[in-house]
C-alpha cells in the first residue's frame, strides 16, 4: 500500500502501524460481544431511518416531476381565438 508506493523506510513502517491498529482494532470488537451488539443495534436503527428518508425524498422528486409533466403536456379540446 504506502510503502509499496513510496518505497521508504518511513512508509514501510507507517504501514505496519496500520496494519496493527486494523488487527486491534478487530480483535477488541471480537472479544468485547456488548459492543459489538450494541453497534450492530445503532447500525440497524439508523438504516431504517436512512431508508425512510430517502422513500420519502424519492417521494417528494416524484410528486414534482408529475406535477410538472401534468403542466406541460398538451392541451386537446376547445381553445378559444
Amino acid at each position: 500500500m504506502l510503502s509499496s508506493v513510496l518505497k521508504s523506510r518511513k512508509a514501510l513502517q507507517v504501514n505496519i502501524a496500520i496494519m496493527r491498529a486494523f488487527v486491534f482494532v478487530r480483535q477488541y470488537a471480537l472479544s468485547h460481544k456488548d459492543l459489538t451488539e450494541k453497534l450492530k443495534g445503532l447500525e440497524t436503527h439508523y438504516n431504517k431511518q436512512f431508508k425512510d428518508i430517502y422513500e420519502a425524498l424519492n417521494y417528494l422528486l416524484q410528486k414534482d416531476k408529475q406535477v410538472t409533466e401534468q403542466k406541460e403536456r398538451r392541451r386537446i379540446g376547445f381553445k378559444p381565438i
